[in-house]
This record gives C-alpha cells, sequence and structure tokens, in this order.
C-alpha cells in the first residue's frame, strides 16, 4: 500500500473509461487503437500537459500478439485458425507474448510521469499492490510469479491458488511509464486458454527456437469469478476501481483527453497501423 500511496495519494488522477467507447478521435475504438492511445497518453503524461492517468478499456473477442509472436514461421495458419472463430488478431507495439481479451477482461492502465523515479520492479509491484486492495474484502490470497503453462507468462503473473486471472506488462514512452494489467474477470477461461494453445500449435514449427513460446495449459487459468466464487462483473469492479482512487485523491478525477493527446495519437497511430500490415495481409487473402 505504501507504494500505491506514494504515487497516488492527494495527487490529481484522471480517470478515462474507455470501456463502453465505440469511437475515439474518429477511429474505431478496437485493441489497435488502445496500444497507439497508450503511447500518446504516457508521451503527454511524461511531458506533463496531461495528468498522471488510470486508463481502462475493454476489447471483444480478440488475440493481442507480441513482436515475438509476429516472427512464428506459420502465423497465417494461426491467424486464420482465430478468424474462424471470428476473433480480431492485432500485433501490439512491445513485447511479450499472445494474450486474449473479450468482453469478460479488464484492461488497466496506470501511465505516470517521471519514469526514472520508478523502476521496473517498482512499476510491477504499483499494480500488484493496487489488485491486492481492490479485492481486499474478499480476503484474496493473491501470489505475484510466473505461473508455468499460462499464456504470456511472467515474474507478474497473478494468481490465486495457483490459477493465473492476471498478468502485468509496461511500456515506457519518453519520460513517461504505463503499466498495464489485463484482468480475466469472468467467462470461461479454460476456452480462452484453450484457444491460445490452438493458435501456437498452429503457428510454431520446429525452427522457431529463438524465442521460448509457451506450451498453453489451460488448467493453470481461471477468472476471478471462478476463483473467488463470486459472480463479478466488469461494470462492478470499474466501480471498485473508481472508489479505490476517490479514496487515495483529494481532487477531482477529470475524464477528458486533450488536443495535445490527438496530436501525439495520430502518429502512434499510423505506427501501428504499418506494424499490421502483414496481419491485414492474412484477412485480404
Amino acid at each position: 500500500m505504501e507504494l500505491f500511496r506514494k504515487n497516488f495519494a492527494e495527487k490529481q488522477i484522471r480517470l478515462l473509461d474507455h470501456t463502453n467507447e465505440s469511437s475515439i478521435f474518429n477511429k474505431p475504438n478496437n485493441a489497435l487503437l488502445s496500444f497507439a492511445l497508450e503511447d500518446a497518453i504516457t508521451t503527454a503524461v511524461g511531458e506533463e500537459s496531461s495528468p498522471m492517468t488510470v486508463r481502462l478499456w475493454v476489447h471483444d473477442k480478440t488475440l493481442v500478439l507480441g513482436i515475438p509472436d509476429s516472427r512464428l514461421s506459420y502465423l497465417q495458419k494461426g491467424v486464420e485458425e482465430m478468424q474462424r472463430h471470428h476473433y480480431n488478431v492485432i500485433i501490439r507495439n512491445s513485447g511479450g507474448l499472445a494474450v486474449l481479451l473479450d468482453k469478460n477482461v479488464l484492461n488497466i492502465s496506470f501511465v505516470l510521469p517521471n519514469k526514472d523515479e520508478l523502476s521496473i520492479n517498482e512499476g510491477y509491484d504499483l499494480m500488484y499492490d493496487f489488485t491486492k486492495m481492490l479485492f481486499k474484502e474478499e480476503e484474496a490470497p493473491i501470489l505475484a510469479y510466473e505461473i508455468k503453462g499460462s499464456y504470456c507468462p511472467g515474474d507478474y503473473d497473478l494468481s490465486i491458488d495457483g490459477k493465473k486471472f492476471a498478468g502485468i506488462s509496461q511500456r515506457r514512452v519518453r519520460k513517461g511509464v504505463s503499466v498495464q494489467m489485463y484482468l480475466d474477470i469472468a467467462g470461461k477461461s479454460y476456452e480462452r486458454a484453450a484457444l491460445v494453445k490452438k493458435f501456437y500449435s498452429l503457428s510454431k514449427s520446429e525452427e522457431d527456437r529463438s524465442f521460448i513460446y509457451p506450451d498453453v495449459n489451460p488448467t493453470v487459468m481461471a477468472s476471478l469469478s471462478e476463483l473467488l466464487h463470486q459472480d463479478f462483473s466488469v461494470e462492478q469492479i470499474i466501480g471498485r476501481i473508481s472508489n479505490l482512487l476517490h479514496s487515495f485523491s483529494n481532487r477531482p478525477l477529470q475524464s477528458t483527453l486533450t488536443e495535445r493527446e490527438r496530436e501525439l495519437f495520430f502518429d502512434r497511430y499510423k505506427k501501428m497501423e504499418k506494424r499490421n500490415e502483414l496481419i491485414r495481409s492474412f484477412y485480404e487473402k
């Protein structure tokens, strides 16, 4: 809690809830837009032209690939399989590996200035502490360590009883830092993981040895609703997040994007489009 208090207490916090927006800056509010927008916001916050920001976002039926995934030998086969299941596929502008999103997965971003004052480990710990506070009343035994067999595994996989329900990543742009987490709230986690497993089984070849891709085991992943035996919803958790932020900040939570962020966004959006030309070519065939 001390790390969270240090970074958030009595500071102006802007809460951006983009979970139900159909478009932003006249572009469809999809995952491609989200990663471009995150970079724009992170740059603006780093410049201190925008306040410290907490952003919430949801994208239904989307497989988000990391840069290493884009190098898989038979990527087109994996993408075509996801298309058959009516999933969009994008390549994000950072490392890490594939993550499956749907309407029951809430993405949370903390965007802070002065990245040199927040170490990489502190960034992860900040989101970990926040998650424990968010579910304090359930007395949830949340741990942070790599869950073998999960998709997009890492040292800060969040789990209960050995089953992963969230993953944390970071992106540092100029002077800003964005700490991002996907939170698996409800739905069928086993089926999500089984789809990612199928994607890798079709996309990988024996020659793909330059990077360690996960051997996904769907039994090691679960939603918070499954783990805590409650019917959580995205809307309910958003309410908790808002209340928690209000309890730490004595200033209004502003909720609008700025003209500077609009300016930065379009450049980042073009870069995301360029990065995803390969995926788009699969859809056009």
